[in-house]
């Protein structure tokens, strides 16, 4: 396979806005659009065309020189046009590639229908700030976007510790330093230690994986610093539950006394298909820290008490997700529909719908069919 043919592959997905690109045996390529996934037309591929595109995508890589591997993660650019985040399996005995479409530009809050108290959170001095959802949800997008308004607005030191790099940052009135796992460090527990001799006042930490890297971004946060961070949770209460989780049983208490005390603010991403059906929309779940918001933390038997106290937030622009689904209906960016399939409590969100006179319109039993995406075949790769 020619590497003109896998930039023009990638190509039509930086061009057509999909925000994954799947290259598996037996299978057209595909691509994901809006959550949904399109063939595109042009031929099967054969274990021999993921083997090329694998070994190309890895050129450069000593990974890449004897193959002796099952998976592997890295970060692949198209000069000048965009970077993608790669993931490389076997399957079956042949190569399966996955890329996830990152732009060379961040885009700003207004850009990505983010609501306006991120900005917000993003100037706070100190504490511990997670970004959660599910894979593909956002949270990396989300992230890079809050680095650059702090990158844009303060005279701050920056170190990003990640697996792989997605976004590059410049320079602006921070200075920014990106580390990837694998190439520049050993591993995120390294890389924090590490970072806190290096005279940092934010820190970005790509993912909360295990109990290290946990415990030591709260040190980080402990010691005066602002840590921002990934998890894959659904809500707020979930993510408290999951990062109390890593640590032994005996440790819990004191680790939600930590949270309690660091824990600046939690956002949580969905997102959703727009009314339009010509994009997708972010709910956003947003937690703040207040004396009662600690309570709940440190309490176990409160925990379930957090959404309540966050609906009850709106004055310190706290949200659930219900209420930004809400607002996003009467805001007629995404459907009825839409919002009662993503509430996190639909029997209620249906009861404020009637009481505001918006009932649900008929759902189209039709199925919306995706037009296959089309390029030139000349027969061979």
């Amino acid at each position: 396979m020619e590497r003109e043919k896998l930039s023009k592959f990638l190509r039509i997905g930086l061009e057509r806005g999909a925000s994954d690109i799947h290259f598996q045996v037996g299978n057209l390529p595909l691509y994901r659009f809006n959550g949904n996934l399109v063939e595109l037309r042009y031929k099967v591929l054969e274990p021999e065309d993921t083997e090329a595109m694998a070994r190309m995508l890895l050129e450069g890589d000593p990974r890449g020189e004897d193959m002796d591997w099952n998976e592997v993660d890295l970060a692949y650019e198209l000069e000048g046009e965009g970077r993608f985040r790669v993931n490389i399996s076997r399957q079956r005995r042949a190569f399966n590639i996955v890329l996830r479409v990152i732009p060379l530009q961040v885009k700003t809050f207004d850009e990505l229908n983010l609501p306006g108290v991120l900005r917000e959170i993003s100037t706070i001095r100190r504490g511990y700030v997670l970004v959660t959802g599910a894979t593909g949800m956002g949270k990396s997008t989300t992230l890079a976007t809050m680095l650059n308004e702090i990158n844009r607005t303060q005279k701050s030191k920056i170190i990003t510790i990640e697996d792989p790099i997605e976004f590059v940052f410049t320079h602006d009135k921070s200075i920014i330093t990106q580390r990837e796992v694998g190439t520049d460090t050993a591993s995120f527990p390294d890389a924090l230690r590490a970072a806190l001799r290096q005279d940092p006042d934010v820190i970005m930490v790509g993912e909360m994986r295990d109990l290290q890297t946990v415990d030591t971004s709260l040190k980080a946060a402990e010691t005066g610093h602002l840590v921002f961070s990934t998890i894959h949770t659904s809500d707020v209460a979930s993510t408290i539950n999951r990062l109390v989780s890593f640590f032994p049983v005996e440790e819990q208490y004191n680790v939600r006394s930590r949270l309690a005390d660091n824990l600046s603010a939690v956002v949580s991403l969905r997102l959703l298909v727009n009314k339009k059906e010509t994009g997708r929309v972010p709910a956003v779940e947003v937690l703040r820290s207040t004396r009662s918001i600690q309570e709940c933390i440190r309490d176990p038997n409160r925990t379930a008490e957090l959404t309540d106290f966050i609906a009850r937030g709106r004055a310190e622009k706290m949200q659930t997700f219900d209420q930004h689904l809400l607002d996003l209906v009467r805001a007629n960016k995404i459907s009825v529909e839409v919002a009662l399939n993503a509430a996190s409590n639909p029997s209620d969100f249906q009861t404020k719908l009637s009481l505001e006179g918006t009932e649900p319109e008929g759902v189209d039993d039709v199925a919306k069919v995706l037009e296959p995406l089309e390029i030139e075949s000349d027969g061979r790769f």
